[in-house]
């Protein structure tokens, strides 16, 4: 998409955009009071401790579950990391790395400022299930809900940190033997 040219006389809009490593968690795989560290609403701001463990918790969000925990196979995984391109494409955001694993999945994208982060992260939640119940639908055993609720969304805010992070998923797809873990050279766009 490309901003609309101005009327003569008028300067174009600017478009900022932010980066953003978005982290999305799959369904039941990480809950509080396991043997992991979390975060909830009321534990997530900085320098404060993480949820540790507290097995009487984890059994209460188990029993609230209402499907099963989704690990993600290599198939999936690397269907994710093949779609991600056309649902950024889709969303108006440029990609800068993606890597899926087993419990999660990491991305680095680009958007507009307008387009929050936490929005991104919903819209590609959605987009990836509907591209991950086609081959898997839950008439066929699939999954009723892929990814937890939330996820973990950080503003890139330094050019550094988005070169750390962009390396840090890529490396983390080619460990795992799933895609290459990078964008096509120019895929990211430019506001």
């Amino acid at each position: 998409m490309s901003a609309p040219i101005p009327e003569p006389g008028r300067v174009a809009p600017v478009l900022m955009r932010t980066n953003w490593h978005i982290t999305i968690g799959t369904y039941g795989a990480r809950l509080h009071g396991d043997a992991r560290p979390t975060v909830d609403r009321r534990h997530n701001r900085r320098n404060e401790p993480y949820i540790g463990a507290n097995p009487a918790r984890a059994q209460a969000e188990r029993r609230r579950m209402r499907s099963e925990v989704v690990m993600l196979c290599l198939e999936q995984r690397g269907r994710i990391e093949a779609a991600m391109r056309a649902v950024c494409e889709r969303g108006g955001w440029g990609l800068h790395a993606v890597a899926a694993a087993p419990d999660h999945v990491h991305v680095v994208v680009q958007a507009t400022e307008a387009a929050r982060g936490d929005r991104v992260r919903q819209w590609m939640k959605r987009w990836l299930s509907e591209e991950l119940w086609r081959k898997w639908p839950v008439a066929s055993g699939g999954p009723e809900q892929w990814w937890a609720e939330g996820g973990s969304v950080k503003p890139v805010l330094s050019e550094r940190y988005l070169d750390e992070v962009t390396r840090s998923v890529r490396e983390q797809s080619v460990a795992a033997g799933v895609g290459t873990g990078a964008a096509r050279p120019g895929s990211v766009r430019q506001g």
